[in-house]
């Protein structure tokens, strides 16, 4: 029997696979190493930012300054980030009740005072102005116009109406952006759920549902809200993170939130990007470092999906430390047992872009026909020990197993006995380039 071993926490499940299978290979992130020191790598970053000047040089004689940070489900060291901005601002006479701090929240909830002093830093809090943006108050929002592609931009009055804006996020792999970090601060950061929901609902075609790691010139999602953040009378100047799959910093890329982001993909791809020859029969992968919720944890399958053969088996290991976490497909059990689904994908899926559906949003709207795609392609095992009973009957679309075992000897079953395997231990945040 084969041996492979899955990471688990600070733990790892081994598993055992049939003799006649063919491990493909165990597709791991590439080792790059983490910088020396992150604040002394921010300093180098914003002292050399691509296509745009200094925040100094920016900050100069602006009197309204909107710093944009991601919220907790990501993991941008933002706290490390944050300081060296400001003495950027500080350098050239902006004073802290001149700066507003925006979390990027999209649709999430609203963050706490001190949920983003712990963020941020408690000592800025103090004397730095702060609010949550509301996608659901047009008082709160700025209309800027309508893209190219027909999205009308709302975004949160504040942002909008700064002098310079500054993003401070991260580049990763994103399953409908491609890549995440840039302009994506700002929609869906900081815009209407109206804007969100059109954007979003770009991507709900069979050639663009899955677009982890995929070219983003070619991604309408992602150019149509780069187009909406060019609407912004201010200028704006990302710095975004890089991190390995330890969530450790390996570079900061700071200035135009375009020629800046790109360059962050290119190391983000390197990193997370393994050279996949073909689909197999069978990939297994793990939520790993991704281990917070189901809601993260579900991005293994999303990033690993397309490594596997039209009928195939996607076995999940979804370790969710917090349960399900804010994930509002699982807050509505759908009318239609999991045979209908299956039957009825084609007739729903082009309807899902303008379904209302109680107690889901807009991500959760693409996730759903996310879902519906991926049920069709492959029969998808999850093993989510935290994840209720009452949460798996509402997610038809996977079958849950008790046991990683279960999911070899079903798959053992169904497979042909010389079946190749591809493993991505590192699931969360590892996707297949696909070369042939």
């Amino acid at each position: 029997m084969a041996q492979i071993e899955i990471p688990w926490g600070n733990q790892f499940i081994s598993l055992d696979l049939p003799p006649d299978w063919e491990i493909v290979g165990i597709m791991q992130p590439a080792a790059i190493a983490p910088v020396r020191d992150v604040q002394e790598e921010v300093v180098r970053s914003l002292n050399d930012p691509i296509g745009l000047g200094k925040i100094s040089e920016l900050a100069q004689g602006v009197t309204r300054v909107a710093i944009v940070v991601d919220d907790s489900s990501r993991p941008t060291p933002v706290r490390e980030i944050f300081p060296s901005v400001l003495t950027e601002l500080e350098r050239v006479g902006v004073q802290r009740k001149q700066i507003t701090i925006v979390p990027a929240l999209g649709v999430h909830r609203g963050m706490t005072e001190e949920e983003l002093a712990s963020r941020v830093g408690e000592d800025f809090i103090k004397d730095i102005p702060w609010e949550n943006p509301d996608c659901d108050d047009p008082g709160k929002m700025v209309y800027l116009g309508t893209t190219s592609r027909g999205t009308p931009v709302w975004i949160n009055k504040t942002t909008a109406t700064a002098d310079l804006i500054i993003s401070i996020g991260c580049i990763e792999p994103h399953i409908i952006a491609s890549f995440g970090g840039g302009y994506k601060n700002i929609l869906p950061g900081v815009a209407g759920r109206e804007t969100i929901a059109h954007n979003h609902a770009l991507n709900c075609h069979p050639d663009t549902f899955n677009n982890v790691g995929r070219d983003i010139e070619k991604n309408p999602m992602r150019l149509d809200l780069e187009e909406a953040g060019k609407m912004l009378r201010g200028k704006v100047f990302i710095v975004n993170a890089i991190l390995n799959y330890q969530q450790k910093v390996v570079k900061i890329v700071s200035g135009d939130p375009i020629a800046a982001h790109r360059e962050g993909v290119r190391v983000s791809a390197d990193l997370y990007g393994a050279k996949v020859n073909g689909p197999v029969d069978m990939v297994i992968t793990a939520s790993h470092p991704m281990d917070i919720d189901l809601r993260q944890g579900v991005k293994a399958l999303a990033n690993t999906i397309r490594a596997v053969k039209r009928g195939g088996m996607l076995l999940t290991l979804v370790k969710a430390d917090e349960g399900t976490g804010v994930f509002g497909l699982a807050n509505r059990k759908l009318p239609l047992s999991k045979s209908a689904l299956r039957m009825l994908a084609p007739v729903l899926l082009p309807l899902v872009p303008r379904l209302k559906l109680k107690g889901m949003g807009e991500e959760d709207r693409f996730f759903l026909y996310f879902a519906l795609q991926a049920m069709r392609h492959a029969r998808l095992l999850m093993y989510a020990p935290t994840i209720p009973y009452e949460v798996r009957e509402r997610l038809p679309f996977v079958d849950f197993i008790n046991r990683p075992e279960e999911g070899v000897a079903l798959a053992s079953q169904t497979l042909p006995r010389n079946a190749r395997v591809l493993v991505f231990p590192h699931g969360g945040i590892t996707y297949p380039d696909m070369v042939g």
